[in-house]
């Protein structure tokens, strides 16, 4: 690989193109590792939001270490893959009660945080204290397969292992933050994963064997994901007085500590679902169909077949917990899952 010019042309493309996002601009150690915990598996303009919300709110490692875990889970309702909010909270108190209220600007100390890995910490070391070390995702991963040509399975964790030495020969000592930051820019908008990448635009093409190659469509190789498995469920929303029936999930497990609408697994139809609605403590009631929906995760589909529920008489022995639409919107963390459930439920907002 022509380390040297490779180096010279990615930092010059990027001092034109680069993207301009708000924690950029201020990258206090803070808001990089706020802003590279939201960008796990989530994309950045779906981050920008919730970025500047989230600092409003929380604008700092204290309040971070004090925020009640539900109205943190408010604010990231929507983003996903929760634990990374609870992992945040954890990782708060430790900071407060093990660096002294200071974020580590050490690879060790950082990956010693709860939701820190060797990717988030080398980019908080890098682009937060200017620590030449290597951030290497998927993004990276893709730009070395194609510019050494490699036919390593970029899925397999033994190749993140062959190429973190081959990115960490590639760090500058000086400004190892932007270059870390011009190679996560290459590879959302250059060097793409699906479709065709923009090998014509690409500032770092002459130093690519893949393109001069041309097997810039057959790199990288990986590995195909195995199938989702799909989960049948039935969502009752539920309705009595001005409110609506709610459930707190486990502890553990999808979707932690978030509230739901009752449901139960399987698509059942009126009748089996009138059953369900009495083993809920519903004694009388008005049923009505709603959309059928479904949400995917990451190694799940949710199929949702849902009723419009209305509770005219509880039972005495009812557990559910009732909100107002208020409240729901603006209180309770309810997963996205649901949005198209209650897309027809007018006031609700999700």
């Amino acid at each position: 690989m022509k380390r040297a010019e490779f180096q010279n042309l990615l930092m010059q493309w990027y001092k034109k193109e680069a993207r301009v996002l708000p924690w950029r601009s201020d990258p206090t150690p803070y808001k990089v590792w706020i802003s590279e915990i939201m960008l796990q598996q989530t994309r950045v303009d779906t981050v920008i939001p919730y970025f500047l919300r989230f600092i409003e709110e929380v604008p700092s490692v204290a309040a971070l270490a004090q925020i009640e875990e539900e109205k943190l889970l408010k604010l990231w309702q929507g983003l996903g893959y929760y634990n990374r909010a609870l992992n945040l909270k954890k990782a708060g108190l430790k900071v407060i009660e093990e660096f002294n209220g200071e974020i580590p600007s050490e690879m060790e100390d950082l990956m010693s945080l709860p939701g820190i890995g060797v990717y988030t910490a080398g980019a908080i070391a890098s682009i937060a204290f200017g620590k030449a070390v290597p951030a290497v995702d998927g993004n990276v991963l893709r730009i070395i397969a194609r510019v050494t040509a490699s036919r390593e399975d970029i899925s397999s964790p033994a190749t993140k292992k062959v190429f973190e030495p081959l990115a960490l020969q590639l760090i500058p000592k000086d400004n190892p933050g932007d270059f870390n930051q011009a190679l996560m820019d290459l590879g959302a908008t250059i060097c793409l994963s699906n479709g065709e990448p923009k090998c014509n635009e690409c500032p770092v093409n002459s130093c690519c064997e893949a393109y001069r190659k041309d097997l810039t469509f057959e790199l990288p190789v990986q590995s195909a994901k195995k199938p989702r498995k799909i989960l049948k469920k039935t969502v009752f929303v539920i309705s009595y007085k001005d409110s609506y029936a709610l459930k707190k999930r486990p502890a553990k497990g999808l979707l932690a500590n978030l509230w739901e609408f009752p449901n139960v697994e399987g698509h059942l139809n009126a009748e089996q679902g009138k059953q369900a609605l009495n083993s809920l403590g519903l004694a009388a009631f008005e049923i009505s169909k709603l959309p059928a929906s479904k949400h995917i995760f990451t190694h799940l589909e949710w199929h949702m077949k849902s009723y419009l529920v209305k509770a005219t008489e509880l039972q005495a022995s009812s557990d559910l917990t009732w909100a107002t639409k208020e409240e729901i919107n603006h209180r309770y963390s309810i997963p996205t899952a649901f949005k198209k459930v209650v897309a027809d439920v007018e006031g609700i907002v999700l």
